[in-house]
């Protein structure tokens, strides 16, 4: 099978069968997704749109951009992908389109795209600049329609982003907390919790910091105040119900769960709060 052949196959179906996903913190109550929907619709009706998620805590960014690093790598190749996560709509931050070597980013520039950005490799960047591109009255509180909505239709019709404004060397970043090891223990940050109430962790499954832990070793682990023994485990029945354990989650990283549980209430956890590891001698 020629790989390339298909890529090349693939971003040809993608010209006449675009593909915009959308990822907001705007909730299903409102009427906000609907409008951007309407807009792209309107631009380019043969578009194929995919709601990844639209219950993002409210300007939560980082929440978002785990999400989007984690779901856009399954998309085909050419796939745009649209995200309103902007707390800082109306202000000076940068409305921007990243290429990167499989798909395409639209959205503010607050981080919300960079970690999909950097885990894909990021070909060129630009900043949104021209007015033909956007709705002819730009809202101060709702660029997602006005702006963000009409670009990505626009880039779904077969217009290169160097079309939307000049080329720009460098975006922001999301800040995450540095994963450390001391005196056996790994250090790092509760960077999601699932809708099961499992505690994704920001410590890579092969840390730099630590060599693999082995299946079945004895851990503990410390959030806030709450301190839990448990073991590192390749399947959620390899404990009881309503025991703790540590597994390596779909996005490689170390997740804390419940069998058929929530970490996140044995914990009382939280995004952004501090976790602390205890792991095997010799490990770290």
């Amino acid at each position: 099978m020629d790989i390339t052949n298909n890529v090349v196959e693939n971003e040809a179906l993608n010209r006449n069968h675009p593909i915009i996903t959308l990822l907001t913190d705007f909730g299903s109550k409102d009427a906000y997704v609907s409008a951007l929907k309407g807009v792209i619709l309107s631009i380019c009706p043969e578009t194929k749109i995919i709601d990844i998620a639209h219950d993002i805590p409210k300007y939560d960014i980082k929440y978002g951009a785990f999400l989007l690093s984690q779901t856009a790598p399954y998309f085909p190749v050419g796939t745009i992908h649209l995200v309103v996560i902007d707390p800082g709509v109306g202000t000076t931050r940068r409305r921007i389109i990243v290429k990167g070597k499989r798909n395409m980013y639209v959205g503010p520039d607050n981080g919300v795209l960079s970690l999909a950005a950097e885990k894909e490799g990021s070909i060129k960047m630009v900043e949104i600049k021209k007015k033909q591109f956007m709705l002819q009255i730009v809202s101060k509180t709702f660029e997602g329609r006005d702006v963000f909505a009409p670009v990505s239709a626009y880039l779904a019709k077969g217009y290169e982003i160097d079309a939307f404004g000049p080329i720009i060397k460098n975006i922001v970043k999301l800040a995450l907390a540095n994963v450390e090891s001391r005196n056996g223990k790994l250090v790092g940050e509760i960077l999601y919790i699932d809708g099961f109430g499992n505690i994704i962790t920001n410590i890579v499954s092969k840390s730099i910091h630590c060599s693999e832990i082995p299946v079945g070793a004895p851990l503990t682990v410390s959030i806030g105040e709450q301190s839990k023994k448990m073991r590192l485990c390749s399947a959620y029945e390899a404990v009881l119900v309503g025991q703790p354990l540590m597994i390596i989650g779909s996005s490689d990283f170390y997740e804390i769960s419940v069998n058929k549980g929530s970490a996140k209430a044995l914990f009382q956890a939280n995004i952004g709060d501090v976790i602390e590891i205890s792991v095997p001698k010799r490990t770290c």
